[in-house]
């Protein structure tokens, strides 16, 4: 048996994870989230012409998992579902969170929902948001006399 350093802020932090989720309550940043077993972490990045999320969510069939829009808002939902016990197969630890997520972020104005795509590819989904034309940084030349 190995020996594992004790960490006493990640323990806060998964208690704290756990409380929340009991309880339904938000978790992290401004996006709202709905109720759901589990909720995948994700990166917002901002690119000069797109905003990018990217999505963890390992173990997750492509089919499993549905990226909808309606009136400002992206909604991700999916469901990993839980291994099933076997005769001969005997659980020792399950850390892994299995059931239904959603996860949903309010888009800026300047987002192009019909350019929208996903892709999905080793257990990471990858959502690219175009920005409109008129969002797009422009260089001006000002001639000065």
């Amino acid at each position: 048996m190995a020996l594992v350093k004790w960490d006493p802020w990640r323990e806060m932090e998964e208690l704290f994870d756990r409380y929340t989720r009991a309880m339904g309550l938000p978790r992290g940043g401004q996006e709202a989230l709905t109720a759901g077993d589990w909720s995948p972490r994700v990166d917002i990045v901002e690119l000069e012409d797109e905003f990018r999320i990217q999505a963890d969510i390992p173990g997750v069939d492509k089919d499993n998992v549905h990226v909808t829009v309606e009136n400002g808002v992206l909604t991700l939902k999916g469901e990993r579902k839980r291994e099933v016990e076997e005769k001969g197969k005997k659980f020792h630890r399950v850390e892994r969170f299995t059931g239904v997520f959603t996860r949903q972020f309010t888009l800026p104005d300047n987002v192009d929902t019909a350019g929208i795509r996903a892709v999905f590819k080793d257990g990471i989904l990858t959502l690219h948001l175009p920005k409109t034309e008129k969002a797009k940084p422009k260089a001006i030349d000002i001639h000065v006399e």
